[in-house]
């Protein structure tokens, strides 16, 4: 009796494997038993309804069970070799062709019966071209075919290993492989009960084995279930580690951050002062913070975070705010400066465009601890800064920095505090996945006489008169962003790309200035036309994604937004907050669809 395998073994003694298979699972991230049993179908083909054979007309997708009755390979004259094979149920015949794949001759047999499933067209009649197919028998007899199809699960495949040879190893050894499931349980049955969820072993095998699609969807909440809680096991984990580190009681007089807020212009709206007393309070706590400040563009972080800063820089410490680039990172210490500045307190700015002489002062005043404001991108944890006494640390979209940049910029100093502040819409439920480990707060009110963007979805044939209504914004004096998901035409992708819509609009407005921004450009390039643009040098913006996190423009008050149903939801909220910086009416319209 072969001894079944355990989880934690390498694959590669698996039936069917092998060391050269081995090789390319691990390039899917599988290299164990249990590796293989979590590696779930991406998608199904569902073949449970079959069709009458003798009923099946071009335009039908259909399932066929069938015995094969005359087979055989047809060759061509562009040389290329076709098998057919033609199937008959109770009620007529079907032709089946598979092109490129003459091999099948060698593997399927007069009176085998065979599952197949795909599109029909028509070639001397209704052709079946199969997607999937199985020999369910061989020299079956044709007066007992069964009548039932199957669920065939399409796998996350690699160069050399593809989705069905990745099927046939599941398949082969799944019943010996299960087992070891039953020991792995770690819920107990009256809980998945009340939970209306299967054992982890009925969970597997539904995903790799379906009877029907109906029994896909249990067995996948059954394993996001379990996902989710040990990833929430681990956010109260590591939440019970960091209410353990001493952080600074930030208790001194507010010497700074009250005359700051008072000074202000406007009235903070209920829900800043409802945030910065929640960051008050924990700083002022002598356990150390770890805050999301969550809100959508324009709804007020920056104030929050410039008193947060200054309360640090009141009690002695150093502040730092690192932005995800040289251009944010500037207009962040335009914006700070000017309040740090008439409160007495210098703010400085290190990008790696500084001098030479300006870096050298800037690092010597930071060790010192006589510099206690800075603002700046991933310079700020390069090899050669140090850092005095660092109280807080703020991260501006932080999701644009790698967790070891953070971590560095966090750690640096001695374990300051740490606020990261994200634009991107995140439901409650998923930012308490994501950021389980963090204290969460939301701005959810924007400043009162600020105009929220327009926000419209076009389908793709409205887009010429979009365009005469661009072209009218032009003429006010306005600039505009029009964002595509390509740099350049593809014919795998069917989507409009940047480089032919700058001609295009080049073309449509030849007394405007029309530029191009993609991420292939050299970053001193793609810095020139960005800077060129807030000067106002440039009316159109033809971008890809690259502008998703920008800089203000206030000038610019339109958003197109070509082929929208290629962007996540996120990026299209990013991209919608790109306008609406200033005090004109500002617009987004997203297009849909091809031409």
């Amino acid at each position: 009796m072969t001894a079944r395998p355990r989880l934690p073994e390498s694959v590669q003694y698996l039936k069917g494997v092998g060391p050269r298979r081995a090789e390319r699972l691990a390039k899917l991230g599988i290299e164990t038993v249990r590796d293989l049993l979590y590696h779930v179908p991406h998608r199904y083909e569902d073949a449970t309804t079959v069709s009458p054979a003798g009923r099946l007309k071009p335009g039908d997708d259909a399932t066929v069970i069938g015995h094969v009755v005359v087979k055989g390979v047809l060759p061509t004259r562009r040389k290329l070799r076709i098998f057919r094979a033609v199937l008959r149920d109770s009620s007529g015949v079907i032709e089946c062709a598979w092109p490129g794949q003459p091999w099948l001759d060698r593997q399927i047999s007069r009176g085998d019966l065979l599952l197949v499933t795909g599109s029909v067209g028509f070639f001397h009649g209704p052709q079946l071209r199969p997607r999937e197919f199985t020999i369910l028998d061989t020299g079956a007899d044709p007066d007992t075919a069964p009548s039932d199809g199957v669920v065939f699960p399409v796998y996350p495949a690699t160069e050399g290993l593809g989705h069905k040879q990745i099927r046939a190893i599941v398949d082969d050894n799944l019943d010996a492989m299960l087992p070891e499931l039953e020991d792995a349980e770690l819920f107990p049955q009256d809980w998945l009960d009340d939970l209306s969820l299967p054992r982890l072993d009925e969970a597997i095998r539904n995903l790799h084995r379906p009877r029907s699609l109906s029994d896909v969807e249990p067995a996948r909440q059954r394993l996001a279930y379990e996902e989710l809680f040990f990833l929430q096991l681990l956010h109260a984990r590591a939440r019970q580690a960091l209410s353990r580190e001493a952080g600074t009681a930030f208790s001194a007089p507010p010497s700074l951050s009250a005359p700051f807020l008072s000074g202000l212009p406007f009235e903070l709206t209920a829900a800043q002062q409802r945030v910065w007393n929640e960051i008050a309070a924990d700083m002022a706590s002598s356990d150390r913070m770890y805050r999301l400040l969550h809100g959508d563009v324009g709804s007020g972080k920056t104030v929050v975070a410039a008193a947060a800063m200054l309360k640090a820089i009141e009690n002695d410490r150093q502040a730092l705010l690192m932005a995800p680039t040289e251009l944010l990172a500037e207009q962040h210490a335009a914006t700070l400066g000017a309040w740090f500045e008439g409160l007495g307190e210098e703010l400085v700015l290190l990008t790696g465009r500084r001098s030479a002489a300006d870096r050298k002062r800037i690092l010597a005043g930071l060790a010192d601890g006589t510099l206690r404001a800075a603002v700046g991108t991933q310079a700020l944890i390069q090899q050669g800064v140090q850092l005095n006494r660092a109280g807080l640390v703020v991260i501006d979209e932080q999701h644009r920095f790698g967790v070891d940049q953070r971590r560095a910029l966090a750690e640096d100093g001695g374990g300051p505090d740490v606020l990261v502040m994200s634009a991107t819409p995140i439901p409650r439920s998923l930012a308490l996945t994501l950021y389980g480990d963090l204290d969460i707060s939301t701005l959810d009110e924007m400043p009162p006489g600020r105009r929220p963007v327009i926000t419209g979805i076009r389908p793709y044939g409205a887009r010429p008169a979009a365009l005469d209504w661009l072209g009218a914004r032009l003429e006010e004096g306005r600039q505009a962003y029009v964002v595509y998901p390509l740099i350049e035409e593809s014919e795998a992708v069917d989507a409009g790309a940047a480089t032919a819509g700058r001609d295009e609009l080049v073309a449509r407005f030849p007394d405007h200035s029309v530029e191009l921004l993609h991420g292939r450009m050299h970053s001193a390039d793609k810095d020139v036309v960005m800077r060129s643009f807030l000067a106002g040098d440039i009316d159109v913006l033809v971008a890809t994604t690259v502008i998703e996190v920008g800089i203000d423009v206030p000038n610019a008050s339109v958003m197109l937004v070509e082929h929208a149903e290629r962007f996540g939801l996120a990026q299209l909220h990013q991209l919608r907050g790109r306008v609406g910086r200033g005090a004109e009416q500002s617009w987004c319209v997203a297009f849909y669809g091809g031409e």
